[in-house]
């Protein structure tokens, strides 16, 4: 029995030494706090709750959390965590919920580093519902403010590069809506329409993969209106008809539209060298009779890398787009700055006020004269049938009111010789084409291509943009689009 009472004593210090060894805090690496405080549980159940897909056990969890404890210091994380439940049960109203309550946790925590994060959410969110280019495009205005949103007050986080990719991506979608409508004005002839549109998107997304076809498409309005003031009536020497336009006003407006398709053109070869439309914006300024810019080496090599930095859609996204809801935005460039200002945008009648009311006016005076026949009352035989004098009203007398008739004539004798002389350089073809003062500047930037230095500011050689011009489809590829 002796024997027996050491041994029993020896068990029980090992049985309390081993106790002592195993009583160590727990350490979650989530929440890097080594306690097993009750609102640390509650915060495991909902992360495993999450990452077992039970989202409303997870938001419950969280909600008893916040409502218990509202001093714990796992507050944020649990109100950004219950953001991240609806984002990850993914639908239009769940998607909802989870854009408020990152909004919410912006309001309230607008200092902690996950404030970005959730900004990048909500701006995720839009990104994820965008629809195609010629559907609704309200999500994707909102996605690109919110990546703008993002990048602006958070210039510093390592989450910049990811939302400024994606809203290159959100550009390129509202680039390609602002095109479709641009051209839809141009095929039905309504050039200001047109122009006030492309004129918005060639300033706001340089970097659309397709902004030599809008500039290209700009320069053909310009050449439309052009056109369409060729074949306007000529005005008589009473400005009829209606609608009408005198030669010298023709002259002066076809300057002034020249001037601008050929600064489209002009863009083109500077901005875009190596894309599709450089070779026919070559060929219209030579049609009309402009200078010829050439792009520098520093001009080439970006245009050559943001071509370079576009995939191309292969069959199976084609033939997946057809039903996909979203937009295919494989084009997208992923070199270069987003825009992060909208310009003020451009309205059709403003684009009509700057090339038509800027031209030189009818002068109102002896050559104006509308024929005005009434029917005199018993006893005037004075304006029977008679023309208004020139300089009088167009629209008759008053009934009852006497017409001065001798002041008409004294009236006009100093502006008759002005009427004769306001006609006498209607023909004169001097006025046609006007030199444009910015046409001028690129020829300057022509002449000093001769002159070839080692930096990247000279003009490219032609071997630079043979070399570097996409190959055209031939074959059953024109045919084919995939």
């Amino acid at each position: 029995m002796s024997r027996r009472i050491p041994l029993i004593a020896m068990l029980g210090l090992l049985l309390l030494f081993m106790a002592a060894c195993t009583n160590k805090k727990s350490v979650n690496p989530l929440a890097n706090v080594g306690s097993k405080q009750p609102d640390k549980v509650l915060f495991d159940k909902a992360m495993e709750a999450m990452r077992h897909n039970r989202f409303d056990v997870a938001r419950l969890t969280l909600q008893t959390l916040i409502n218990t404890y509202p001093d714990s210091e796992f507050i944020a994380r649990a109100k950004l965590a219950v953001g991240d439940s609806w984002y990850a049960e993914g639908g239009a109203a769940a998607l909802a919920q989870a854009e408020q309550e990152y909004s919410d946790f912006q309001i309230f925590f607008p200092n902690m580093p996950e404030a970005a994060e959730a900004q990048l959410k909500i701006a995720n969110i839009h990104y994820q519902q965008m629809e195609k280019a010629d559907r609704d495009y309200t999500n994707a205005k909102r996605a690109e403010d919110e990546y703008r949103k993002l990048i602006l007050q958070y210039p510093d986080n390592k989450l910049v590069p990811e939302a400024k990719q994606r809203l290159l991506e959100v550009q390129e979608v509202l680039a390609d809506r602002e095109f479709g409508i641009g051209r839809f004005y141009a095929l039905r002839e309504s050039y200001a329409a047109s122009i006030a549109r492309l004129q918005s998107l060639v300033e706001k997304y340089p970097l659309y993969s397709r902004a030599d076809e809008a500039l290209y498409l700009l320069g053909q309005d310009y050449e439309g209106q052009m056109l369409r003031l060729r074949n306007a009536p000529t005005c008589d020497a009473h400005y009829l008809p209606r609608g009408c336009a005198t030669e010298a006003a023709k002259a002066d407006l076809i300057g002034k539209l020249t001037q601008h398709a050929s600064e489209q053109y002009a863009k083109i070869l500077k901005r875009y060298p190596l894309m599709d439309r450089s070779d026919d914006a070559k060929r219209r300024l030579e049609a009309l009779h402009q200078p010829v810019p050439r792009p520098t080496k520093a001009d080439v090599q970006r245009n050559r890398a943001e071509i370079a930095s576009r995939s191309e859609a292969t069959m199976t996204d084609k033939l997946m787009g057809i039903i996909k809801k979203g937009p295919d935005m494989a084009q997208a460039a992923k070199v270069g700055e987003p825009s992060m200002a909208d310009p003020d945008p451009v309205a059709p009648s403003r684009v009509v006020h700057d090339e038509f009311m800027g031209s030189p006016e009818p002068k109102h005076n002896a050559s104006l004269g509308v024929e005005i026949v009434n029917q005199p009352a018993a006893g005037d035989t004075s304006a029977s049938g008679e023309a208004t004098t020139p300089g009088g009203s167009p629209f008759g007398t008053a009934s009852g009111v006497a017409p001065a008739a001798a002041p008409d004539p004294n009236e006009l004798k100093p502006t008759a010789p002005a009427d004769s002389n306001e006609l006498k350089p209607v023909d004169s073809g001097n006025q046609l084409l006007p030199p444009p003062p910015q046409v001028n500047e690129i020829h300057q930037g022509q002449s000093s291509s001769a002159s070839a230095s080692a930096d990247d500011s000279t003009p490219a050689s032609d071997a630079d943009l043979s070399s570097s011009k996409k190959k055209k489809k031939t074959g059953l590829k024109k045919i084919i689009p995939f």
